[in-house]
This record gives C-alpha cells, sequence and structure tokens, in this order.
C-alpha cells in the first residue's frame, strides 16, 4: 500500500511545489515540452510503461485541485487539455484516450494523458504505474517534433 510523500503538506501550501519551483523548462528530466500557452505546458515524457505519455501542467500560479481555478481559467486549461489531446490523437492514432487528474504524488494541477492501444501493456485496464523504461532518444525527438506540428495543424 502506498504513502502520501512526506512533504505533502508543503507541497500543498505552494512551498515545496517542484512544478512550480522549475519555471517552464524546455527539458526538464525525463520530459520535453512541445506545447506552451499563457496557462500551461504539455511535456512528452521520454520514458514509461508505454510510449506517448504526456502530462500537461498549469502554469498560472500554484493551483492543486481545478475547482480553485476561475471560471476563465478552468475553460482555458480545458482548451489547453484537448488541444494537446487532438494533436496525440493524430500523432499515436490510438484505441482510446486516457485521461488523469490525480495529484497524489505531486500537488499541483496535472493532467496525465495516455494513448491507448489495442496490444499495448495493460488492455482494457488502467496503466500500471511501476515498469517504467527509457525509449529512444530519437524516437522520443521525432514524437516531440511530430506533436508540435500537429498542433500548428489544429491551433
Amino acid at each position: 500500500m502506498g504513502t502520501w510523500p512526506t512533504d505533502y503538506q508543503e507541497q500543498l501550501s505552494g512551498t515545496k511545489c517542484s512544478l512550480c519551483s522549475e519555471g517552464r523548462p524546455e527539458e526538464s528530466g525525463s520530459r520535453i515540452r512541445f506545447y506552451a500557452s499563457e496557462t500551461a505546458d504539455a511535456y512528452l515524457h521520454s520514458h514509461g510503461v508505454q510510449r506517448g505519455y504526456v502530462v500537461v501542467i498549469w502554469r498560472g500560479r500554484h493551483v492543486v485541485e481545478p475547482t480553485d481555478l476561475s471560471d476563465e481559467e478552468a475553460v482555458d486549461f480545458w482548451r489547453d487539455m484537448t488541444r494537446v489531446s487532438r494533436a496525440m490523437q493524430e500523432v499515436y492514432r490510438p484505441l482510446k484516450m486516457n485521461y488523469q487528474l490525480l495529484g497524489n504524488r505531486v500537488a499541483h494541477l496535472h493532467w496525465i494523458l495516455a494513448p491507448r492501444f489495442i496490444d499495448d501493456v495493460a488492455p482494457g485496464d488502467p496503466l500500471p504505474g511501476a515498469g517504467y523504461h527509457p525509449f529512444p532518444e530519437d524516437e522520443v525527438r521525432r514524437d516531440v517534433a511530430a506533436l508540435r506540428e500537429a498542433l500548428l495543424r489544429k491551433i
């Protein structure tokens, strides 16, 4: 059984929010940014249980819950997420898209988007939270370029 991060209260308050403190980098750890708006950044992960794992991060200010957003901010963030999802659908051609808005490990508002395939690692079930592995860098960079191109056509 899991446990809450030891610094979760500080994350909630924003004093130890890793997503706020990192700023808006082009690359961060295992993530490469392919979308940026006034209120959100989208990053493709270079490792995961399967290709195409994306995080869309709220960047307006420290926010934990979607209910902390104004109506206008919520519309903007929803628009960002759907733009990114449309690009992902064009690039990956998934059977289904999965959308998660959790914040149990990182207390900052962010969507996790994952394309699902007929032959993926957990057909019909949620993707596992373990078993991550790195993807070939050239493949990840090609995906980032394709996602950027798809977004240019969609916006």
